[in-house]
């Protein structure tokens, strides 16, 4: 073979070696756990999936549906899966019950908390002192539960000033509406809609939303396993990218995220799923915070506060610091946070 032969023939080597190279690169795997079943709050998810914006990073993202934010944690803190989107107060807690353990949050997505308390009009109750003497209920792993001794304390209250009640998910709004308990916990896009379907009108509700009363929790967000920040920082750039994207489109057109929502899960109700996406939207995740510097970052100030507030809650002696709860270094830039 020729010199000229020779370098035809490198070239072509170059160029397949560099196209096996760009394969594996696009072909990364990682396994995302959200915090619930596919429901509205995480249709902008699978829009990200659906219009590639998974793939353009390079990421071959497995979405799977989650048992609430702990198993989320959980999840990811076993090596099960990679990312996961989950409560960051519950993050705290988890840290401070397992610290050879504890892992950061990397990006906020709930820049104010759905945490809430439900109670029927008929019941007389309009302030959280008429909560005295009152029982409340709730799955035992609720966030809006395990956070209310904080509420009680900015409130007033005190823990024995109200009786709680367990019960599994599907039963906390029924139970409510029979009149078994007199309030419950719960997200507020959640409860909300299980009891307009259990024939409630916003107008018969009392809701008590814990933002509303000086606590500056803020809710759910993104955290990476410890492998994944140790050895994946492009790719959790990449990841965090597509996840803005997927939002700002649902933001733009929640019918198009419902729509590829149902592609997942045919059996969702659409016309539900897009009145919880909009109310995630409204009321948790478009602030004027996020509006003025993009979805993702937190106050150092608010998340200080916050971790305290949460240490009370759970009974935490020495709480964490900011820093090892959450971390900024894989933050995408500010244009590419914009969500409008």
């Amino acid at each position: 073979m020729g010199k000229f032969g020779s370098r035809v023939a490198a070239l072509t080597l170059g160029v397949a070696a560099l196209v096996v190279v760009h394969a594996a690169k696009a072909d990364t795997p990682i396994k995302f756990s959200l915090d619930w079943k596919f429901e509205g709050h995480t249709a902008p998810y699978i829009l990200a999936k659906k219009k590639g914006y998974f793939s353009d990073e390079g990421l071959d993202v497995t979405i799977d549906s989650g048992n609430g934010s702990v198993g989320a944690i959980t999840r990811v803190a076993s090596g099960a899966y990679d990312i996961s989107f989950a409560d960051i107060n519950s993050l705290v807690e988890f840290n401070a019950s397992h610290p050879d353990q504890a892992m950061k949050s990397i990006f906020m997505v709930y820049d104010r908390p759905p945490f809430s308390l439900f109670m029927l009009k008929k019941s007389g109750i309009t302030k959280p002192e008429d909560l005295k003497g009152k029982t409340l209920g709730a799955p035992v792993f609720d966030a809006s539960r395990k956070l209310f001794p904080a509420f009680a304390e900015a409130t007033g209250l005190s823990m024995d000033d109200v009786k709680w009640e367990s019960m599994d998910p599907p039963l906390r709004e029924p139970m409510l509406v029979r009149g078994d308990v007199d309030g419950i916990s719960g997200h507020y896009f959640t409860s909300v809609l299980n009891l307009e379907s259990q024939g409630i009108k916003k107008e018969d509700m009392v809701v008590f939303k814990y933002a509303d009363y000086g606590l500056d929790f803020y809710g759910n967000g993104i955290l990476a396993s410890r492998d994944m920040m140790e050895n994946h920082g492009d790719e959790l750039r990449g990841f965090l990218r597509a996840v803005v994207k997927g939002w700002r489109d649902a933001i733009a057109n929640p019918a198009e995220a419902i729509a590829a929502l149902k592609e997942v899960d045919p059996l969702i109700d659409t016309k539900l799923e897009t009145e919880r996406l909009n109310m995630v939207i409204e009321d948790n995740v478009v602030t004027d915070e996020v509006l003025a510097h993009g979805m993702g970052p937190i106050s150092t100030d608010r998340m200080a506060k916050a971790i305290d507030q949460v240490s009370l809650a759970f009974g935490i002696q020495n709480p964490p610091k900011v820093a090892d709860i959450f971390t900024s270094i894989y933050m995408p830039g500010e244009k590419d946070r914009k969500i409008k």
